[in-house]
Parts: structure tokens; C-alpha cells; sequence
């Protein structure tokens, strides 16, 4: 393989240290051949160092995981992915009597379905998935079914694991070990926190300034109600198991074959646009993000918890396989800075730039005015000396934790009439980027940012 770990390491130890991120590990399928490497720490209390073996939590990536069980199902003609839900699930009821009747497993998976995280306090306990089916008869819609794509945190993937243990007959945790960790020869990936070693974790790290450095937060772990779209922990050889798999057509590294081509066929093909491009990529397919590097398809499987983060990329074309796990961040800057390098070793396309903004569109800022906003998060557009700003309010709890202010102002910089380039407010952020769209009444309806979607509730007052 023309990659050089050792150069490759330098440079990371120097990323880590200019962006304040403990650890990062790195692993690269290329081939069918695998190189791993590890830089930094487990633990800054600690100074432990990391290694190739160590597990990371590796939070929204378990959504492919979820969604190749759920596909393995439809392989075996158990589901019906474009079937309501409530073939499946007969009592499940949702605010709006249309999208209860005609919400299916592919609008979850795409997230596409549109309902809101309104799940309540579900608990830790075994049932906690049924709880949170039950919990939503009164969620009301952020947007009509099939209307746009905004991402779901955890609740549309926590439907889909209900129906796999309808089927199944038994939870989640133990039908993702029997239809995929087992079978895979996987013994480092893990669906609950409890389960993993903790003499191998990888402690996750958050940073309020540079002059600070990175911190361990006061919290260690997402709640249960994430787990099938957010608590799997794995190592980087593990994750790149599932890669291999996406990459050679359903079969894993040991030969076993895990669902059918046409399975994988259907798990990639199968996409909705995204409204904003430019973060992840122009479309989301069954579980897994489809991006555009100048031209090449590439798939991505991303994911954040408190302090950790992962990122997986995954280019066919040239048979190649890239995974990243950190316990800091998150930072764009940071992970495409480090996959370009490895990628430019390999010879293969790179990671794309942020867009440019376009000095020469004149837009009127009246037409995104407003309040844009769900439960924790809100966005304040508003248009002064004829260009757009956007507000950030941020939750208090957030902002006190990271001793920051609770609203952050960027001039909108317009990169078509429903894109824009947000500047970073300071050292700590990359630029990012939203859309801003659907103008039914004239003015845009919906904000879209970092994959959630969040509608226009109001003026500004």
C-alpha cells in the first residue's frame, strides 16, 4: 500500500496539537490491504497513549450498522421497505393521521419521515425502544412526509430497531451482536457503554479555548434512547470490517457473507437530495451519506457524541476505505486536512474544498427573514444594510459548559439564492454552510444546517 504511516503520523501529532484534539486513530483499506496507526492520548488526565486497539464511541455511524440489519431483514423478505410502518407496528400513531398511515421504513432510513424528536424520557431500560414508539402519538410533524430531508437524531432509527425486534423477537443490542458483530468475527464493537473495557476506551474531550486545552466533560455517554442511531463504540480495524462489507458486496473480511449483493446494491443506490451539499454531500442513501468529490461517488458514515467523533469514507471506485475515530473535536478543517494526505499518498481523489462565496448574486435578505427553529435549537435570520446575518442561540447549558455566549452572529455569505457561507465566529469553528429554501409563500419556509432542517416559525419580533 503507498502509504506513509510515518509521515502520516507526524503530521497528525502536529493537527492534534494545533487543534486541541487528545487523540486521533486512523485506519485505511486499500486494496484489501489494511494500515492502522494511533496518535495521542486516551485520556489527558491521564496521558495513556492510544493505540490501534483502542475503542471510541462512534456515535450517528452506528445508523449504517442499524441500517444494514434492517436491510438484511428485507433480504430475507421479512420487510417491506416502502410498506407503512404500521404493517409492522400496528399502534404506531404519530399528531398527523396521514403520516401515522403512510410513514415507511425507507422514509425513516432517508430521513425523510418528518416527525419530531418528541419522545419524552423512554428510560434505560430493555423496553426502551417500544417506550419510545409509544411515547410519540402526540409528535407533531416538522415537515410533511417525503417533504425535504432533516436529519433524525434518534428517533426514526429507533422506530426502525422496533420493528427488527417485533421481528426478531428479541432487543436490539442483542439482534445487532447476532445478525452482524458475531457473525462478522467482531469482538471490539459494542452497543452499550457497559459492555466495553474500560481500560481500552478512548475518554472523550471538549475545548472551551486553546490556552485551556481540551477538557473531559461533566457527562460520558448518550442516553439509551440513541442506540441504534448513535451508541456504538469500535475500534478502527472494526469499522473498516464494515466498510469491507459496502465495499465487496456484502461480504465481510472473514469470508461471511452478511447480505446480498443486491442488498448492498439498494443500501447505496437508493437516495433523496439533501438540501444543503455541501457538508456531507448532495444525497442521503439508505443509512449511509453519498457525497461528490469533483465528479467520483463517494459514501460517508459520520458521527458525534459528547466529546467523540468518527468519521468513515468510503470510495468504490478505487477500492478504498478511510475511518477516523477522536476523542475531540468535531473539526472538518481537521479530518479533511488529514484524509487529503492520506488520499494524495494513495493516489486517489480528494476531499472537496467548502464552496466559494458569489460576489456577483444580488439577493433580497428579505426573503429569508425570520425565526427558524425546533425544541434546543433556533436560528434568527434577519437582513441589515441589505445583506443577511443568522443568529445562533445557543442552549445554556451549552453555552455555560464551553463559557461562550448564548447567541453568535455570522454575516450570511450567499453561494447560490439558497446557499450560504457561514465565517467562523473564532478559532475554535471551520466556515459552514445552510440553505435556506422553499419559497411556496415567497418566503423561505425552511433552514437546513449540519443535516437537520429546522422551519420558519415566525418573524423576527
Amino acid at each position: 500500500m503507498r502509504f506513509d504511516a510515518p509521515r502520516i503520523h507526524a503530521r497528525v501529532a502536529e493537527l492534534l496539537a494545533e487543534y486541541g484534539i487528545p487523540s486521533a486513530a486512523i485506519g485505511v483499506l486499500h486494496d484489501g490491504e489494511l494500515a492502522e496507526l494511533a496518535v495521542g492520548v486516551k485520556d489527558v488526565r491521564t496521558g495513556e497513549p492510544a493505540t490501534t486497539d483502542t475503542v471510541y464511541q462512534c456515535g450517528s455511524m452506528t445508523k449504517t450498522w442499524t441500517a444494514l440489519a434492517f436491510l438484511q431483514l428485507a433480504d430475507e423478505g421479512k420487510v417491506d421497505l416502502d410498506a407503512p410502518v404500521r404493517t409492522h407496528l400496528p399502534g404506531f400513531t404519530v399528531a398527523d393521521a396521514e403520516a401515522s398511515a403512510t410513514i415507511t421504513p425507507r422514509h425513516l432510513l432517508y430521513h425523510t419521515g418528518g416527525v419530531e424528536e418528541a419522545y419524552g424520557d423512554p428510560g434505560e431500560d430493555e423496553d426502551v425502544y417500544e417506550r419510545m414508539v409509544a411515547n410519540i402519538a402526540d409528535a407533531p410533524q416538522v415537515f410533511p412526509v417525503g417533504h425535504t430531508h432533516g436529519y433524525s437524531a434518534a428517533l426514526g432509527y429507533a422506530i426502525l430497531a422496533r420493528i427488527l425486534e417485533v421481528h426478531d423477537g428479541k432487543r436490539w443490542d442483542d439482534l445487532m451482536r447476532d445478525r452482524l458483530f458475531d457473525p462478522m468475527g467482531l469482538s471490539d464493537t459494542n452497543s452499550r457503554h457497559e459492555q466495553v473495557d474500560r481500560t481500552r476506551a478512548a475518554t472523550g474531550h471538549l475545548i472551551r479555548s486553546r490556552e485551556e486545552g481540551p477538557f473531559v466533560p461533566p457527562v460520558d455517554h448518550l442516553p439509551r434512547a440513541f442506540g441504534p442511531g448513535g451508541n456504538i463504540t469500535s475500534t478502527t480495524r472494526e469499522v473498516l470490517a464494515l466498510a469491507h462489507v459496502l465495499l465487496n458486496a456484502g461480504t465481510a473480511p472473514n469470508g461471511k457473507r452478511v447480505i446480498s449483493a443486491e442488498g448492498i446494491e439498494e443500501m447505496m443506490r437508493s437516495r433523496v437530495p439533501v438540501p444543503d451539499p455541501y457538508m456531507f454531500g448532495p444525497e442521503w442513501a439508505l443509512g449511509l451519506i453519498v457525497c461528490d468529490w469533483h465528479g467520483e461517488t463517494v459514501y460517508a458514515s459520520d458521527g458525534s457524541t459528547i466529546g467523540e467523533n468518527a468519521r468513515l469514507r468510503v470510495l468504490p471506485s478505487s477500492n478504498t476505505a478511510i475511518v477516523m475515530l477522536t476523542n475531540g473535536g468535531p473539526r472538518e478543517s481537521f479530518y479533511r486536512t488529514v484524509f487529503n494526505e492520506i488520499l494524495a499518498d494513495l493516489g486517489t481523489v480528494t476531499v472537496p474544498d467548502p464552496p466559494a462565496p458569489d460576489a456577483t448574486l444580488n439577493l433580497d435578505p428579505s426573503r429569508y427573514e425570520g425565526v427558524y427553529e425546533r425544541p434546543g435549537a433556533r436560528y434568527e435570520v434577519s437582513a441589515e444594510g441589505g445583506k443577511p446575518y443568522l443568529t445562533l442561540v445557543i442552549d445554556p447549558v451549552q453555552a455555560q459548559i464551553l463559557r461562550r455566549p448564548d447567541r453568535v452572529r455570522y454575516e450570511l455569505l450567499p453561494v447560490s439564492e439558497t446557499h450560504f457561507l457561514m465565517r467562523p465566529a473564532d478559532s475554535l469553528e471551520d466556515p459552514r454552510t445552510v440553505a435556506i429554501y422553499d419559497f411556496a409563500d415567497g418566503t423561505a419556509r425552511y433552514l437546513h444546517t449540519n443535516c437537520r432542517v429546522h422551519p420558519r416559525t415566525g418573524p423576527l419580533r
